[in-house]
């Protein structure tokens, strides 16, 4: 898909994403603490049928699980030498849940790597690390690239960045998380996150995770009130708690959830999904 075919694609229209990958994956059996896209990997049915269900429920774009597949993170897990394999069987489990009713859209995040002078991380390096991941997820056919759950503006730049050095052609998404103060991890607020994003090509700008819907709206209203591009919305099912067991679970129902996102929508949003705690029935309502 070429960026003038993502803009006629969105145009005039709402455009749902799917909800969470991982908390779903837990409730089916993914064991916490390991590497999540090896896991996946080695049981690719079960991130099949959960993206199924997300595209009968509306989905449009399905994110492929490669959240956290560059080589940094793999290292951590002595998997940085399956970085290719494991993009492309990810992509590849994604492709085959939408089968040609959904685009896919590869995934990236941050690195857990911080960049000097803060930590150790030349700009230049990180570049390199998203141009690799990149370029094996444009091999496994991704119909675009999505940088998301971004806290540091300086890391979507490398993503963007690198995006354009490998693959000019390919539209990209961006969702930054903002705290209660209204400002990322690293200090950006709204307003200079869409307008530096956008500058540096990004197709859609937006906030993922963070907050719950209504919170994310004022968000939504700033970013949609300074770009020309689509604005994206990926909310929480409300805020994390935890249960008796002590796992972190979201109780914010899906109709509940839908009603919340007319806010996120009126605020400017027409790219609309969910994250952490979202299933597709959330999708459904919504």
């Amino acid at each position: 898909m070429t960026k003038q075919e993502f803009q006629d694609y969105i145009e005039g229209r709402l455009v749902f994403l799917d909800g969470a990958t991982g908390s779903n994956l837990l409730v089916r059996g993914m064991p916490g603490g390991v590497c999540p896209e090896a896991w996946i990997a080695e049981h690719a049915q079960v991130l099949t049928d959960l993206q199924r269900e997300y595209v009968e429920a509306g989905t449009n774009i399905l994110y492929a699980p490669t959240f956290t597949a560059n080589r940094i993170k793999l290292a951590e897990y002595g998997l940085a030498d399956r970085i290719r394999e494991l993009n492309l069987s990810l992509v590849d489990a994604s492709r085959q849940a939408a089968d040609g009713r959904a685009l896919v859209a590869g995934d990236l995040t941050m690195t857990g790597e911080q960049l000097a002078p803060i930590g150790r991380m030349d700009f230049e390096e990180l570049v390199d690390v998203y141009k690799e991941q990149i370029g094996y997820l444009q091999e496994a056919g991704v119909d675009l690239l999505v940088v998301e759950t971004m806290m540091s503006l300086q890391e979507c730049r490398a993503a963007l960045i690198a995006a354009k050095e490998c693959v000019p052609a390919l539209p990209v998404m961006v969702t930054m998380t903002f705290e209660g103060d209204g400002r990322s991890l690293y200090g950006t607020d709204a307003v200079t996150a869409a307008v530096v994003l956008e500058s540096l090509g990004a197709d859609a700008v937006g906030a993922n995770c963070s907050t719950g819907p209504e919170q994310m709206a004022n968000i939504i209203r700033e970013m949609a009130s300074v770009t020309r591009i689509p604005v994206i919305a990926k909310p929480n099912a409300g805020l994390p708690s935890l249960n008796e067991a002590g796992m972190t679970v979201y109780d914010m129902q899906p109709e509940a959830f839908a009603a919340g996102m007319e806010a996120v929508w009126e605020a400017g949003c027409g790219i609309l999904g969910g994250c952490c705690g979202t299933t597709p029935e959330h999708i459904r309502a919504l």
